[in-house]
């Protein structure tokens, strides 16, 4: 795997984050990102001559309602929230992607910006293209049209399934499948998450977060201090876990592409969580 220099990606930093730009030198390839690594060799190479190599850093707005940039991300390392802002100030997350997705996909749709926010929730790098070039490679249709269509449908399904979850199921239930939703995105059994970013993503007030982490830390299934979440116990986080988490892990199973056609290993993409989960 070589090492390439990467540039700060620069769209505006979240609240309570500094902006800076500067390169750094890390060990990475696109094809850490699934949707590129399922494209034939020859979309590959003729995309490849245009990726940038950005890192994301932790609390950067990649994509917001009034963004003129038009850049696709393809994920190779780190998450982003998606999530809507309302007048009062109060947010709420819809969606979250790593190396499994895409942020930007408003950019091949044709339709303009989308009133929402993509922030980095979990620091990492990404290859950007125009928005533009995507468009047309989009609008002539092929293996890169398809992969991006069947992505853009997994995404949609847990959209849909985490609004049925925010309705029905129990502060505690979400909380789960939030932390489950990161797991599956990262390498170790441990988040930096402060209980303020987890009540903004689930819209909720911060005392109901403190008290659903308190009875999961008091049952053993986690430990949760100082902004770090350790989770100790996964079997008993999916047994604890509403079954929107199942539902998620059997589309995105289904629906994202698989490298040369073959099932992509568990710590490929999903570190073990949703390929297990959608077996069950």
């Amino acid at each position: 795997m070589e090492s390439q220099q990467a540039i700060v990606a620069d769209p505006v930093p979240h609240a309570g984050f500094a902006q800076s730009r500067h390169s750094v030198c890390v060990k990475q390839t696109p094809r850490q990102n699934t949707l590129l690594a399922a494209l034939t060799i020859e979309v590959y190479e003729r995309l490849l001559r245009n990726l940038e190599f950005v890192t994301l850093p932790l609390g950067y707005i990649v994509h917001d309602s009034s963004d003129q940039k038009n850049f696709l991300y393809f994920i190779t390392e780190g998450i982003v929230s998606k999530c809507y802002l309302t007048r009062s100030g109060a947010s709420a997350a819809f969606a979250v992607a790593g190396c499994e997705g895409v942020i930007g996909i408003a950019t091949f749709l044709g339709g303009g910006g989308i009133p929402s926010l993509a922030t980095v929730v979990s620091a990492g790098y990404a290859y950007r293209v125009r928005g533009e070039l995507m468009k047309d490679e989009f609008d002539n249709g092929g293996p890169l049209a398809r992969v991006l269509m069947r992505y853009t449908q997994a995404l949609m399904a847990q959209i849909g399934q985490v609004a049925v979850c925010n309705r029905h199921h129990s502060l505690r239930q979400q909380m789960c499948l939030r932390i489950l939703f990161f797991l599956d995105r990262m390498a170790s059994n441990e988040l930096t998450m402060t209980q303020e970013l987890m009540a903004e993503m689930l819209g909720v007030r911060r005392e109901g977060v403190t008290e659903a982490a308190g009875k999961l830390q008091k049952a053993g299934i986690i430990h949760y201090s100082r902004g770090h979440l350790a989770v100790l116990d996964r079997p008993r986080l999916e047994a604890e876990v509403c079954e929107c988490y199942a539902v998620i892990a059997r589309e995105y199973t289904r629906l994202i592409p698989k490298e040369n056609g073959e099932p992509s290993p568990p710590s490929r993409w999903w570190h073990g969580g949703l390929i297990q989960a959608a077996a069950g």
